[in-house]
């Protein structure tokens, strides 16, 4: 149960902050926390997966808050998640261009995206995890998906500075 648990923790706060010590730094403050609130926990006021979301995201967004952005002539490459030599060439080329368009997108954008399509959450966990409506989540999500299409579009054609 904690391994499912740790290891969706661990891809949400990697898709956030982009930073694998990071991440690993707010899985381990969230479990903590967890261990911390357990004594006091009450059956039936919140699900254990939306509590542990919400405190990782939580701790993400400080993170992202503290973070002086810096902008950078080129995007860094990101690592190969496979290390097999005959990983289709193409499809690694379409997800470095995917995370390069995810990465442009505002962060709240970004976030919503990373829930919804990476984490497989519901727009109510969501948008709870979020602090905010469902509404707001699907404005949010529209957004995003129509930045990411003209993103990903631009990339495409060269249009990208």
């Amino acid at each position: 149960m904690v391994d499912g648990k740790l290891f969706r923790l661990l891809g949400l706060a990697h898709r956030l902050l982009r930073d694998r010590a990071e991440a690993e730094d707010v899985v381990q403050e969230t479990f903590l926390r967890l261990w911390k609130q357990a004594p006091g926990w009450r059956e039936g006021e919140a699900r254990l997966d939306t509590w542990l979301y919400r405190v990782a995201f939580n701790l993400c967004t400080d993170r992202l808050r503290r973070r002086r952005e810096t902008y950078v002539a080129e995007v860094p490459d990101l690592p190969d998640p496979s290390n097999a030599p005959d990983r289709d060439i193409g499809e690694r080329d379409r997800q470095r261009e995917i995370a390069v368009a995810l990465d442009r997108l505002p962060g709240r954008q970004r976030e919503a995206i990373v829930l919804q399509y990476y984490e497989e959450l519901s727009n109510v966990e969501a948008a709870d995890i979020m602090g905010i409506s469902v509404e707001a989540l699907e404005s949010l999500l529209s957004r995003a998906r129509r930045n990411l299409r003209d993103s990903l579009r631009k990339a495409a054609t060269g249009d990208l500075p």
